[in-house]
């Protein structure tokens, strides 16, 4: 399985006048848009690391999943959260050129807060051709604005790129060093993990 992004986060999007403000950094300066670069690089850090840990995309944008095999013969988890469109399903052989783009009356999305699954209509899922893979293409994403994500995943967003502005000389922090009110604020979103027992 690899997952990929087809698109990127732009720079507009970025909250980066919330997190000046959060900061509580001076105005009305000639050089107030000189850290902008930096600020804006704190933000992707820290969308990137919550994103991890809870499995979701928080900012809209374009994602490619290769599979070699299906996990099941009606139904393929998909890896990140919220999922709002399927754009397409490919088959592609093993030299890598399109064997078929399967038709949508094929499959659907069943959407899930942590684990949005693509599922067959049918009997099952289309058959993936020898050494080859399918491709999944689908938007996952809060929405397009920072505005439409959730709020406490806002505040985790501004709390962990403040977290990161504040120690950016710091180098012996370790093992991924999240303050605990990140860790509180996304807690909630964190996809349960059961085992074994369970």
């Amino acid at each position: 399985m690899i997952l990929l992004e087809e698109t990127q986060v732009a720079d507009a999007t970025l909250p980066i006048a919330e997190l000046r403000q959060h900061l509580r950094l001076g105005t009305g300066f000639a050089e107030d848009s000189l850290q902008d670069p930096v600020l804006g690089s704190f933000l992707r850090a820290a969308m990137a690391a919550i994103e991890g840990r809870i499995g979701k995309a928080l900012l809209s944008r374009r994602f490619v999943l290769r599979l070699n095999a299906w996990r099941g013969d009606r139904a393929q988890p998909l890896p990140v959260a919220p999922v709002t469109r399927i754009e397409s399903v490919t088959l592609v052989d093993a030299d890598g050129a399109i064997v078929a783009t399967v038709s949508a009356d094929r499959w659907r999305l069943e959407e899930d807060t942590y684990a949005p699954v693509l599922k067959a209509r049918g009997a099952s899922l289309p058959s993936i051709p020898r050494d080859g893979r399918v491709e999944i293409r689908f938007d996952s994403g809060y929405g397009q604005a920072f505005g439409a994500i959730p709020a406490d995943l806002r505040q985790a967003v501004l709390l962990l790129a403040a977290h990161y502005y504040e120690y950016r000389d710091e180098t012996t922090l370790s093992q991924g060093c999240m303050p605990f009110g990140v860790t509180s604020l996304i807690a909630r979103y964190v996809p349960m993990r059961m085992g074994f027992g369970a």
